[in-house]
């Protein structure tokens, strides 16, 4: 009988939201069980709200001393482990689940890790050995199902709080948004690096579009560092119907609100993509330089948007060959007609080349 289930959470957090069927699982296959995450600080807020954890332990090597390695460990060694699922394929969450006592290990056998590990996941590669990109989400169903759990499923989940939504409300007073047939959220941000970044004239100019011929309310989306971005979005959208959420007091539970609000998400692939689809909410993603694969998600409301080039997709935080075109050349032409198709209601499409 598991007692006591340790999760070690992705380090991304859209990764995080991707886990989520794989939690779930974990949490109906063994319901006695005390449910433990270990992550990283900027991602715990992700899974607010949520029924299936017992507790969350911090672990950050740059964090203060609490946070850190041996701490951590002897934090999960005080309350005996039967099992460690590994989302990340790091090595020194391979050694904290072991130097932490977990009976049974459960990862990806990568980065020299493999004698950490009891259960050993291999990696799925060409017949060279080299990587294929393949949706994550697959990987982290793979360690709840070597648990014991039936097969998880695709249904991402989110959850939010009282005050997230309280949050939310206060927004929606604030910028007279039911008088909106529809609010669009943007999500302009991206913190994998600039070469996920699209144009902001171009969503300035979607913007434009969505207000005036489809009479939206448009909300952009930021993080603490992406501020500047979203006034300068709103400003050069030229439009009244444009609100920027740069002087609101910023979380990821009040991203979580307003996306379960919006009608829409328009997005680069970043973490908040996935949110619409724990919200079962219609998406927009824009793809650039990172590989759709990775972090396809099956879900049937998306539309994913990205440029077939010769140099991509790169994989790169910034372009390489200083051109860019892989987000510069996707049109607010193309954005819009897949947003208007998502309105409309039109969800069943097939990934756009």
């Amino acid at each position: 009988m598991m007692t006591r289930i340790a999760l070690f959470l992705p380090n991304w957090v859209g990764d995080v939201v991707m886990a989520t069927p794989a939690i779930r699982a974990v949490r109906n296959t063994f319901p006695h069980a005390e449910l433990i995450a270990v992550c990283k600080p900027y991602v715990a807020d992700v899974l607010a709200g949520s029924p299936w954890l017992a507790k969350t332990i911090l672990a950050d090597k740059r964090g203060p001393r609490p946070q850190r390695l041996w701490a951590v460990a002897r934090t999960l060694r005080a309350q005996p482990i039967d099992a460690a699922l590994l989302f990340p394929n790091s090595f020194r969450t391979a050694l904290l689940a072991y130097l932490g006592g977990a009976q049974r290990i459960i990862g990806s056998a990568r980065y020299g890790r493999s004698w950490l590990l009891t259960d050993r996941l291999k990696p799925t590669t060409d017949a060279q050995g080299r990587f294929v990109p393949t949706p994550i989400i697959d990987d982290y169903n793979r360690l709840a199902t070597t648990l014991g759990t039936p097969d998880p499923g695709y249904r991402l989940e989110l959850f939010t709080t009282p005050a997230d939504e309280a949050a939310a409300e206060a927004l929606w007073q604030r910028f007279h948004l039911a008088r909106y047939p529809r609010v669009v959220a943007f999500n302009p941000g991206a913190a994998f690096g600039a070469a996920k970044f699209w144009c902001h004239n171009h969503f300035a100019q979607l913007a434009r579009w969505l207000t005036t011929r489809l009479d939206c309310g448009i909300l952009i989306l930021c993080g603490p560092s992406e501020r500047a971005l979203a006034r300068h979005i709103a400003e050069a959208s030229r439009s009244l119907h444009v609100f920027p959420l740069s002087e609101a007091p910023l979380s990821l539970g009040l991203t979580k609100a307003v996306i379960r609000r919006c009608d829409l998400l328009v997005t680069t692939d970043s973490g908040p993509r996935h949110f619409a689809a724990a919200f079962h909410r219609p998406v927009v993603s824009l793809f650039g330089p990172t590989h759709i694969a990775w972090t396809h998600t099956y879900y049937a409301q998306e539309i994913a948007l990205q440029k077939r080039l010769p140099c991509g997709p790169c994989q790169k935080r910034i372009c390489p060959e200083g051109h860019h075109r892989c987000m510069r050349e996707l049109t607010p032409e193309e954005v819009y007609a897949a947003a208007h198709r998502l309105l409309a209601g039109r969800y069943e499409v097939p990934h756009a080349a």
